[in-house]
C-alpha cells in the first residue's frame, strides 16, 4: 500500500520532538505494510479508521486501490472531536 499525507498531517509531524516525530514516521511507514493498531470509527466518522500511535491518532481512509490517505492526527484528548467538526463544516460548505 501507498500512504499519503494530508497537509495538516504532515504539519502535524513537523511540529513533534524528534523521539515522538521518529515514532510516528514509524508506524507511518509499518501502515503502508499493513500493520499497526487500526480500528474502524462509528457513527459519523463510520467512513474513517484510526491509527493509534501512543497518545496520538492518526485518521485514515483506504481510498484509490492500495492507497492510504492520512487525514488528520491531534493528541488523542481532542483530536476525534476536531475532526468531526471540520468535517461538519466541510459538509455545510459543499451543500
Amino acid at each position: 500500500m501507498r500512504g499519503r499525507l494530508a497537509v495538516q498531517v504532515a504539519g502535524f509531524i513537523r511540529s513533534l520532538a524528534p523521539e515522538p516525530r521518529r515514532t510516528v514516521r514509524l508506524a507511518l511507514r509499518e501502515l503502508e505494510k499493513g500493520k499497526g493498531d487500526i480500528k474502524p470509527l462509528e457513527g459519523p466518522l463510520q467512513d474513517y479508521c484510526r491509527l493509534r500511535i501512543g497518545p496520538y491518532r492518526v485518521i485514515v481512509r483506504y481510498g484509490k486501490p492500495r492507497t492510504i490517505e492520512c487525514v488528520f492526527a491531534e493528541r488523542r484528548n481532542i483530536v476525534y472531536e476536531i475532526f468531526a467538526d471540520a468535517m461538519v463544516e466541510r459538509l455545510m460548505r459543499d451543500e
